[in-house]
Parts: structure tokens; C-alpha cells; sequence
């Protein structure tokens, strides 16, 4: 996902071309990962480009702050205004769009709370973000050797981004190893996630998914996927899931931003039920895709079209 610049990005409260958003090198979060992100999507649809879940994301990028002991200098309203305003004035249809507060110049001590909070919001061009024929042929994975963080180390309910070495880690593994991507077991053994994408798995036509106890990232396309499911009619369960119930999955995918509804066709080289796409996961990309990109109904009030 190589970076295309845009003409704008919104920096502590206005427009500024991208050539000028600059961080001093002493900025905290530069040292000591002092920062809190979040990742939103934006698609074209027949109103105009419109954004998948924009309350949601702004309200958990807030929620990891204050986890993390971060005000945030504006408020939630503003930065929602703020992401619709740089969609429009890099006059994209479709973009990937990353909020970002962050510690700039003040101390290089460990406690961060000297510095200011410094906040930016970028857009950015986004194609499939696991490959070209991902959403259709599906990708291959491997349990990663390393594991996600145990609860009283780091939460895992906040996009903090010095946490995201782990995920760095897990994806470099996958990569030397000859996989699209790694899923993670949690410190007692059980299903995670992937680096940056939450996992579903179908069984005997039930979808089951890790729940957030078992140190997942609360995914906003998660939970989007587990209401759209229930309301197709598919029974759910929030459960902790074994290694070996990868394994034997009839259908396996991923959800996130950037994954939207990702097959996985393969498990450390064991096939994910035929190695294809499965008939509930199909099902489930033709909603989602069909609801983000204005061709369907949106029930759920997931959208917000840039007027």
C-alpha cells in the first residue's frame, strides 16, 4: 500500500499542502510511540463519496486517548468535520483516511503528559489492501510465532500506535514465511486476530468470531459484519477459538477497514474447507459491498455521504 501524496492534509485545525505537514524529530511519539490512530474508508457511491462508519471510528480514536491519558484538543464533532473536509478538498471519490494524535516536542522523558497533542487527519489513495484477487481467491495465512499482548500489558481495546511493533512483527514473519498474512494466538493459546484485521470463521453454517476478551481490537467492520450476518440470518457466537479450529473451518475471513471482508483460503498450507471462497463469506462481501458502495439500501445507517 505504497503513499500517493494528496494536495491537503488537515493539521492542528486547517488545510496545509502535504509538503508542509511536518513533525519535528524530537516529537515524542517519534521516540516512544506516543500516538493514537485510527483507520476509515471512504467509497464512491451514486451520491458522492461517502464514509463507512465515521461516528464509530471517531468515537474509539477518542476512546484510545483517553486510555492512554491523551486529550484530545478538539472535539469529536470537529474531527468528524475535519476527515469530511480533507475528502473534499483533495476531491476524492474513494480514499483510506487516517486520523492521527500524537505527543510533539516537549520532554524526552517515558511520562509523555509535557508535551502537546498535535493532531492530523490524511487521505489517501487505497486499493485491495491483501492483494489484487484477495476478495475473490482468497489468502493464504500462518500462525504467527509471536503472540498478542496479555490485558495487563497493553490494551488492546486502543489503536495506540507503538503497540503495532507486535503487528509489525507478526506480518514480517508471515511474509519471510511465504504467507499474505499471520493470525495471532492470544496468551493463553486461543485465537486472536491477524495483524490488523479481526477473524470470523464458519462451522456447520454457524460464524463464529473471538470475543474481545481474548485481546482483539474492537473492529468497527466486526461488529458492522455481526449485525449485517444476524440480520441475514446467520447464528453468530462471540467464543474463544482453539489453534486447531482453524483448521477445521468449513469457511475462514477477515474484516477490517482496509481487508473490508477478506477470504482465507489456506491455514499454515491446510486448505480452509474446498480452498475457496465459501457460500456465507460470498454472501456476506455481496452485502457489505453492495451497502458501502450505495447499491443497496443502507439499513444500518453505516454511511455518511461528503456533501
Amino acid at each position: 500500500m505504497s503513499i500517493q501524496p494528496t494536495k491537503y492534509i488537515w493539521f492542528n485545525g486547517e488545510l496545509v499542502p502535504w509538503d508542509k505537514a511536518q513533525v519535528h524529530v524530537f516529537a515524542h511519539a517519534l521516540h516512544y510511540g506516543s500516538s493514537v490512530f485510527e483507520g476509515l474508508r471512504a467509497y464512491p457511491t451514486p451520491r458522492g463519496p461517502a464514509v463507512l462508519g465515521l461516528t464509530p471510528h471517531v468515537k474509539r480514536l477518542f476512546s484510545s486517548c483517553r486510555i492512554y491519558r491523551m486529550p484530545v484538543p478538539y472535539s469529536q464533532e470537529e474531527i468528524e468535520q475535519a476527515i469530511l473536509e480533507t475528502i473534499r478538498a483533495n476531491e476524492l471519490q474513494s480514499c483510506y483516511i487516517r486520523p492521527l494524535v500524537f505527543r510533539g516536542v516537549g520532554v524526552i522523558s517515558l511520562d509523555p503528559r509535557p508535551c502537546p497533542v498535535e493532531v492530523i487527519v490524511g487521505t489517501i489513495a487505497l486499493g485491495q489492501f491483501l492483494g489484487g484477487e484477495a476478495l475473490e481467491e482468497g489468502v493464504d495465512v500462518g500462525v504467527s510465532t509471536w503472540r498478542r499482548m496479555a490485558p495487563n500489558t497493553f490494551p488492546a481495546a486502543a489503536k495506540i500506535g507503538g503497540q503495532y511493533i507486535n503487528s509489525q512483527l507478526v506480518v514480517m514473519e508471515a511474509h519471510d514465511r511465504g504467507f499474505t498474512e499471520g493470525v495471532v494466538l492470544n496468551t493463553a493459546g486461543y485465537v486472536s486476530e491477524g495483524s490488523g484485521e479481526n477473524v470470523f470463521i464458519v462451522r456447520d453454517g454457524v460464524i463464529y468470531t473471538p470475543p474481545l476478551s481474548d485481546s482483539i481490537l474492537a473492529g468497527i467492520t466486526r461488529q458492522y459484519v455481526i449485525q449485517l450476518a444476524r440480520d441475514l440470518g446467520y447464528e453468530v457466537r462471540e467464543v474463544s477459538l482453539a489453534r486447531e479450529m482453524l483448521y477445521l473451518a468449513d469457511e475462514m475471513f477477515f474484516t477490517g477497514t482496509a481487508a473490508e471482508v477478506t477470504p482465507v483460503r489456506s491455514v499454515d498450507g491446510i486448505p480452509v474447507g474446498a480452498g475457496r471462497r465459501g457460500p456465507i463469506t460470498a454472501h456476506l462481501q455481496e452485502q457489505f459491498f453492495g451497502i458501502v458502495r450505495g447499491e443497496l439500501e443502507d439499513r444500518f445507517g453505516w454511511m455518511t455521504v461528503v456533501e
